[in-house]
């Protein structure tokens, strides 16, 4: 079955298909959005007290994706035999209308202005040997922090960013992030209140000369009304943002940011339970004429499309053009090929601070809120002798302790009984964790794949993924987690627990949803699958929104730049392909 021909043809519906048909259907376009789960929406999906639900949420994993139906498959190393995630553990990719924008902390971040350079600007200051050592193949991002800016603004005050600026058009602002990038102007709203531990770490951080501010929350600190007419409300400090959906409408998500204005346009519909098989493509496969799916009745159709943008979770997006036959896939033996290269992830520690005369109250939390410092992601301090290149930031960030997944205890507690039950319960309330959020340099050995072995529901070869953390990460990571401790110790509390990163990276436990690369945009269609404005190479009317273009992880959650990626591309399209439709960059 066909159905009528449409200018755009969006697969997955979470923040950056949203960003995109909001963008294109306000410039006239007629757009249509596949999303292989359900609709969602705040007020039915979301309501209070049905949200704050953490046996089914968090551990029946409600909002993910069904594993049963589509999965991958991992090793560390390429010669190990790779086997399939049977549950979700190390990232959560969701399911359903607004993707992983349902159940996200919130927590945007500016990438630094060196991590838009990371190869010219760690070569020229640290030398060849660090930069080129255990086969990394990092690389300059084909945009500059400069370029970005005004994406990213626009994404903050879409979101109604709760934060305080640290660098307002480069003069230094007290109580903001001292390290960020120029910013054109102050955050939508204040900071949001700061409980108790999260002051503790602060009040400590700032004690040893580390600059410590609020973490920029896309949890309202106060009623908000974004540019496109939609209101937010104010945080209650549930404690119910990761993982979970917002039934205050108090947290940015596409449900309450985007889809109001977005859903009564009649230029635009979104097809639910409807998932893409691959992108057609014209006999000589440059061009692509549309895609195929599969409906929830079982039905397979067409649809035809000027432009096709492919803005599912980044791991899909990835499977997609190698199913479809978009770039060469990658070689990691010979280096060839730039569809599925530059796999990276975050890599994450934490100290937990114990007290005997201070009471925390773990459970008012907020997603994204926290007491931060910078003084140790991207090249904010000196590198040389270290041995290894990169950072993260470090904080006492207050989500909220949910009581089934939150269990702090002391060194040599027992995993399990009495005792571990008498010091869960002593414990609980007067405990402070300080997390580290690490970057990961891109390796040649960390790459995906489409399986030989293992197929999905419908006969498509599953992704492959191998990867491990390398020496450079490691040293990374203890050497955060060493400040951490040094912090933790200053708050004065009755005893630490150091927890560090060691050994292979582990699938099965919970780490972050901050997968990147795979197809990295670039200046070169020999090292990078998409140009500067996420088009493809290759087929150059098929765009590919998603953290799959960061050619390296950065110390930071990726969704604020991927936001301003996506809002760079959105605009081109607009005002140069759609006018003159072909490269917008020649190589």
């Amino acid at each position: 079955m066909a159905d009528p021909l449409v200018d755009v043809a969006i697969v997955g519906f979470g923040w950056t298909g949203a960003i995109i048909a909001e963008v294109l259907t306000a410039a006239g376009l007629n757009v249509v959005a596949f999303e292989r789960g359900g609709w969602r929406n705040s007020s039915n999906d979301f309501g209070v007290p049905f949200d704050q639900d953490e046996l089914r949420y968090m551990w029946r994993h409600h909002l993910f994706q069904n594993v049963a139906h589509t999965t991958l498959t991992f090793r560390n190393k390429v010669d190990e035999v790779a086997l399939p995630m049977r549950r979700l553990g190390s990232f959560l990719p969701g399911a359903g209308v607004g993707g992983g924008g349902v159940h996200w902390n919130g927590q945007v971040w500016r990438f630094l202005p060196s991590d838009f350079a990371a190869r010219s600007h760690n070569l020229e200051r640290y030398g060849a040997d660090v930069v080129t050592s255990s086969d990394m193949a990092i690389q300059d991002y084909p945009v500059s922090y400069a370029e970005l800016e005004p994406h990213y603004d626009r994404f903050e005050y879409l979101c109604g960013v709760s934060g305080k600026a640290g660098n307002l058009n480069g003069a230094i602002q007290a109580g903001g992030n001292v390290f960020e990038g120029p910013r054109s102007r102050e955050y939508p709203n204040p900071p949001l209140k700061m409980t108790y531990g999260p002051s503790l770490f602060g009040e400590a951080a700032s004690s040893l000369g580390y600059h410590p501010f609020p973490h920029p929350a896309a949890n309202m600190s106060r009623a908000y009304t974004n540019p496109l007419g939609v209101q937010l409300a104010q945080c209650t400090y549930c404690g119910f943002c990761e993982k979970f959906g917002c039934g205050n409408d108090s947290k940015a998500s596409p449900q309450t940011t985007i889809l109001p204005a977005l859903m009564p346009r009649p230029n635009f519909k979104v097809r639910t339970y409807c998932e893409v098989m691959k992108v057609e493509r014209t006999r000589d496969g440059r061009h692509a004429t549309g895609v195929s799916y599969i409906d929830e009745d079982g039905v397979l159709s067409f649809q035809p499309a000027s432009i096709v943008i492919l803005s599912a979770f980044m791991l899909e997006n990835v499977r997609l053009m190698l199913l479809s036959g978009i770039g060469p896939p990658y070689d990691p033996r010979t280096g060839a090929g730039t569809v599925g290269k530059n796999y990276s992830y975050q890599i994450v520690s934490s100290v937990n601070v114990f007290f005997d005369d201070k009471i925390t109250n773990p459970f008012i939390g907020a997603g994204a809120l926290g007491m931060m410092i910078d003084d140790f992601n991207g090249d904010n301090f000196d590198h040389r002798g270290l041995g290894f290149i990169g950072g993260g930031y470090i904080g006492a960030l207050n989500t909220g302790a949910r009581p089934i997944e939150t269990h702090p205890v002391p060194e040599k507690t027992p995993k399990w009984g009495a005792e571990f039950k008498r010091a869960v319960a002593s414990n609980y309330l007067k405990t402070v964790p300080i997390i580290t959020h690490g970057s990961v340099m891109s390796h040649r050995g960390n790459f995906v794949d489409l399986d030989p072995r293992w197929r999905d529901q419908h006969g498509r070869p599953l992704l492959r993924m191998t990867f491990d953390f390398t020496e450079n990460e490691h040293r990374m990571s203890d050497y955060l987690t060493d400040r951490a401790a040094e912090i933790g110790r200053a708050m004065g509390g009755r005893e630490i627990r150091v927890n560090k990163r060691s050994g292979s990276y582990d699938i099965a436990p919970y780490q972050t949803t901050h997968t990147t690369g795979g197809a990295i945009m670039g200046s070169d269609p020999r090292t990078s699958a998409l140009n500067r404005y996420m088009q493809s190479w290759d087929v150059p009317n098929v765009f590919v929104a998603g953290a799959n273009a960061f050619p390296q992880n950065a110390g930071y959650n990726p969704m604020g730049t991927v936001a301003a990626l996506t809002y760079m591309s959105a605009d081109a399209i607009v005002s140069e392909y759609v006018k003159s439709p072909g490269p917008l960059v020649h190589a």
